[in-house]
């Protein structure tokens, strides 16, 4: 795949030696690295490089090289980061490609000067430069740039859950295609969830969730992920951020982040699953509106579930695993975070479906 082992930065401005959040009183002598908790970001200048022997570290021109410089038909989408592109690179050396030959990748690139921007480019940096897990997408290096902060990941074929689900895709996922994705998803943020890692995600959607051409699921988009709380605390105190409907309630209240807000986060995709519908929709019936407050009372009960599982299954589905997945979702989405399971138990039970 290539590596990179660049030098530290060296063009910090004076006023990071001088915050006490810096990561160091000599920039040059202490380089920037992607195991650091925070502070030191924010007064960076237009260029520079990260110490990462994870990451390969590119050029702007290379990755204006590999996506014929950004052109309107390289576009794959856009997101509160900036634009993702699809580009090309030599399979052994990572250099830019002639496109349409050597390995695809999805070049990330923010909007420049912001702000919102270079905090989520620095949270990708720092957890997907240092871990690695089938249900993590890969992120394979990096480009600041001229104010412009890129990103570069391995592609996914099949794009995200989300257009699978609601954007008129024009195969139905299968029964056991759509607990395949769920099991991989549960098992990347099982991953994040460990006692070493202690990550919280903090943005699980159907949108950051991608498929790859056997449909498994890896999540995407670290921007928001923080670090979990420390020994002896229940969570982290934050200014909230995320995507409503997906956000838990807890922290959407207080601004407090629990492992376990996660949790809430996916038993509301796997609801999405399981009805083939968003969680938010300001166009159906106003009691509809709210997908889990809706949900629930149909998810209680057998004999009511067949009234909201996904009519494109068209009943080809166990009903007994449907019910057991409609008892996981009521466990995750609980108002009370002590009173959802692990996600190690979340995988546990999808696994024995």
């Amino acid at each position: 795949m290539g590596c990179c082992w660049p030098k530290p930065v060296d063009n910090l401005p004076p006023a990071a030696a001088a915050d006490p959040r810096s990561l160091g009183t000599n920039p040059v002598q202490k380089p920037l690295t992607v195991s650091d908790r925070g502070g030191g970001w924010r007064s960076m200048q237009g260029s520079g490089r990260i110490a990462s022997p994870n990451l390969k570290m590119f050029s702007l021109s290379d990755l204006k090289s590999a996506t014929r410089n950004f052109r309107r038909d390289s576009f794959i989408g856009a997101g509160g980061f900036g634009e993702v592109f699809k580009g090309f690179l030599d399979e052994r050396t990572l250099a830019p490609s002639r496109f349409g030959s050597g390995i695809p990748v999805a070049v990330k690139k923010s909007r420049p000067d912001s702000e919102q921007g270079l905090d989520q480019w620095q949270a990708e940096v720092k957890f997907l430069g240092k871990f690695s897990h089938p249900n993590l997408v890969k992120l394979i290096g990096y480009c600041w740039e001229d104010r412009q902060f890129l990103l570069v990941y391995e592609y996914m074929t099949r794009g995200s859950l989300e257009n699978h689900l609601f954007n008129d895709s024009p195969e139905t996922m299968a029964w056991n295609t759509r607990m395949k994705i769920a099991t991989g998803a549960a098992r990347g943020l099982a991953f994040l969830h460990t006692e070493e890692k202690n990550v919280i995600y903090r943005d699980f959607k159907a949108s950051n969730i991608l498929l790859d051409d056997e449909f498994n699921a890896k999540l995407s988009d670290f921007g928001l992920a923080k670090f979990g709380p420390d020994e002896g605390k229940s969570h982290v105190t934050t200014g909230v951020q995320g995507t409503y409907g997906y956000a838990a309630p807890e922290y959407l209240a207080t601004g407090h982040l629990y492992v376990k807000s996660d949790v809430y986060g996916f038993g509301v995709v796997l609801l999405e699953m399981l009805t083939g519908l968003p969680v938010l929709d300001l166009r159906r019936p106003s009691g509809q509106i709210d997908l889990v407050e809706w949900a629930k009372p149909s998810l209680k009960e057998k004999k009511k579930l067949h009234k909201i599982v996904d009519p494109r299954l068209l009943g080809q589905y166990p009903s007994r695993a449907a019910f057991s997945v409609a008892q996981l979702i009521l466990k995750c989405v609980q108002p009370d975070p002590n009173n959802r399971p692990s996600m190690d138990r979340v995988l546990e039970t999808l696994q024995s479906l």
